[in-house]
Order: structure tokens, then C-alpha cells, then sequence
């Protein structure tokens, strides 16, 4: 149970000591690239989804 206890008060002191918090303006930069980078390999698997449905009707159709 020692132990348990020396985790948890150390967990809490790197937390609040050795940790650096990013600014706001550090963390809005990030948001947005997270986001933009969201939005691109969104539009990149539809784009790959979409063609990749055309491919396969196109091969489907060839066997009706």
C-alpha cells in the first residue's frame, strides 16, 4: 500500500511541478493543426472510398 501511496503523491507532483502546460496560444495552433489534419485524411479516405465503390460496381456489373 506503500507504494500505491508514493505513486500516486509522485504522479501528482510531476503533474504540477515537471510538467509544462502548453499557452493558450500554443494550444489553439495545435487544435487547428489537429483539426485541418482531421479534415484532410477525411477527404482522402472518401475520395478512396468513392473510387474504390466505382471499381467494384464497374467489376460487378461485369458479372450480371
Amino acid at each position: 500500500m506503500n507504494k500505491i501511496s508514493a505513486y500516486i503523491r509522485d504522479s501528482y507532483k510531476e503533474m504540477g511541478e515537471k510538467v509544462t502546460w502548453p499557452n493558450w496560444e500554443q494550444l489553439q495552433q495545435s487544435t487547428m493543426i489537429v483539426l485541418v489534419a482531421t479534415l484532410f485524411i477525411t477527404a482522402i479516405v472518401g475520395v478512396m472510398d468513392f473510387g474504390i465503390n466505382g471499381v467494384l460496381k464497374f467489376v460487378y456489373s461485369l458479372f450480371k
